[in-house]
């Protein structure tokens, strides 16, 4: 039997089901506070009579996705959520713990249809587009640790603070290309926003460059934070990446960009992802590479996100030395380029997106 989402139901719904249980209307309401809670199950809710709690198991779930594995770093501040939706397709979300703040990165799609050549993400291909609930469900699921962590002993996390056990930050980030799913993104931000408090400029969208995305987004005047995964400084090289490259050059992607932190005076992120080839030569971290990079940015409002790559089995990519990290950093800044090495979190378990659900559908 198909199990109703109480989560996807609107308040009014909601209700309804209820006092067709036979249930005062109230009850709704309390349920209500629990999904926004991020409850997995009904057998949390301990202010509901046990009856109707083992009821509502029968015939309903609370969530759009459910815990499929957990894995935690070794430094307790990376938790790496693998998650299915109804139809028994798998996303990821992953929940860091920072100084400043609890950032979560969240899916946008099932699978993703990009076909970079060093991600995991889309060795799986596209399935579909997730709705509003189903991405917001996953900062709930973020939410409900967070507030479990609150409770816990465990000696690793972070405590003292009275924030610690809420969301602060999203990162659009995950698997699939927000931009393609751009109308579903736009109403999740609302309303994680609305209903969460999480400010515009706390939430950054990440993509590969779909300047159609960047144009709705623009239109739309929220003033969030952009994220354009670059990875080359030209368009032989990117395309070599990035399959996206043949639709749309770099000179295209970056001029929307530009337009959009103009609009709101935001700084634009730069994901720039550095790796070798199969023999270990370097492939786009030379510093010729960084050069060129440099000549593209230079007196821009940016910032520059050096990503080491993350080895992933099925790809033929080999990680570039940390002399080489450093040295191409090193000709950025030099070259007036605001550049920083992104902090590794949680190598120790696949942190890297789409490796949890790659590595679970081959088990």
């Amino acid at each position: 039997m198909t199990k109703t989402i109480l989560f996807d139901l609107t308040d009014a719904e909601r209700e309804e089901f209820i006092t067709q249980m036979g249930q005062p209307r109230f009850r709704a309401k309390q349920i209500s506070e629990w999904l926004m809670r991020g409850a997995p199950n009904f057998s949390v809710m301990k202010n509901l009579p046990e009856t109707l709690r083992a009821e509502l198991d029968n015939v309903a779930q609370t969530l759009p996705v459910r815990i499929v594995k957990k894995l935690e770093s070794s430094d307790g501040q990376t938790t790496k959520f693998l998650l299915e939706l109804n139809d028994c397709e798998q996303i990821e979300c992953v929940l860091m713990r920072t100084s400043y703040g609890n950032s979560v990165c969240v899916s946008s799609q099932a699978g993703c249809a990009m076909g970079c050549k060093f991600c995991a993400s889309t060795l799986l291909g596209l399935k579909r587009n997730l709705t509003v609930n189903e991405i917001f469900a996953q900062i709930l699921v973020a939410q409900w640790e967070l507030r479990t962590d609150n409770f816990s002993s465990n000696p690793i996390r972070p405590n003292g603070d009275a924030n610690n056990n809420d969301v602060s930050h999203i990162v659009i980030m995950g698997t699939g290309e927000p931009l393609q799913n751009v109308e579903n993104v736009i109403g999740f931000i609302e309303r994680a926003n609305h209903d969460m408090g999480i400010g515009w400029r706390r939430i950054t969208v990440s993509t590969c460059g779909i300047v159609p995305g960047i144009e709705e987004l623009i239109k739309w005047g929220r003033p969030i934070n952009l994220a354009i995964s670059l990875h080359a400084p030209n368009d032989e090289l990117r395309k070599k990446m990035m399959p996206i490259a043949n639709k749309y050059s770099i000179r295209e992607v970056m001029d929307a960009a530009w337009r959009f932190t103009d609009l709101h005076n935001r700084q634009l992120m730069i994901e720039y992802l550095l790796a070798g080839d199969k023999d270990g030569n370097l492939l786009n971290a030379t510093p010729e590479c960084a050069n060129e990079l440099a000549e593209i940015l230079r007196g821009k409002n940016c910032m520059v996100n050096l990503i080491p790559w993350n080895a992933v089995a099925e790809r033929e990519f080999t990680s570039p030395s940390g002399n080489a990290v450093h040295r191409f950093q090193d000709i950025l800044i030099k070259n007036g380029v605001h550049a920083r090495i992104r902090r590794e979190r949680g190598n120790d378990i696949g942190s890297a997106c789409g490796q949890l659900r790659l590595n679970n559908k081959k088990d």
